[in-house]
């Protein structure tokens, strides 16, 4: 049974990659999370998921696996990132209101011999959210350390959500289905 060392210090992620049935122990990476300015968006997170990996200086077991990722919510050609303060928040969710956006999370999985890493994408459409939706939601969650300013476990999530278009848990920020089949591919060929 391999290892999983996730350096993330996301709790959605801890919790998620917790479930998958795999021992998992928690690492730090400190890296300087910057990306090119003509970087395609697609292309952002997997990057910055590659950047972390790379940052991992320790070397790996033969039975331990890194695991990086970065999650990225563009909306109409804009990277939204973690809102600073609650204005940007709301602004940002009425921006979010009644329209499309998408969410790209990029993982790298490395193991002592190989490393894999790619980008999964999935589409999230709100229906169109109220001032009061929204003010209540900002005030009463932590949105401040999530991409695009919501969590689609919350409350926000569930009432506010009309469809997604690609795996849920990617919007959490680990596509766990994903993540598991590249997992078994990369331990197999190790």
């Amino acid at each position: 049974m391999h290892t999983l060392l996730l350096a993330s210090k996301s709790p959605r992620r801890r919790q998620l990659l917790s479930q998958l049935g795999f021992p998992v122990r928690f690492v730090d990476i400190d890296v300087d999370e910057v990306v090119e300015p003509d970087t395609p968006v697609e292309l952002i997170s997997v990057g910055l998921a590659l950047l972390k990996a790379k940052g991992y200086s320790q070397p790996l077991g033969d039975d331990e696996v890194l695991v990086t990722a970065d999650t990225i919510v563009a909306h109409r050609g804009e990277v939204l990132g973690k809102p600073h303060n609650r204005e940007q928040a709301i602004n940002t969710l009425h921006s979010l209101s009644g329209d499309r956006h998408t969410v790209y999370t990029g993982v790298c999985l490395k193991s002592a011999g190989r490393q894999v890493a790619f980008t999964e994408k999935t589409d999230v459409i709100f229906r169109p959210l109220s001032d009061a939706d929204i003010i209540h939601y900002v005030d009463q969650n932590s949105c401040f350390d999530k991409a695009g300013a919501y969590g689609i476990q919350e409350w926000i999530g569930m009432i506010g959500v009309e469809r997604i278009e690609g795996c849920y848990y990617n919007v959490m920020g680990l596509p766990l289905s994903r993540l598991y089949l590249e997992l078994q591919q990369l331990i197999r060929k190790s």
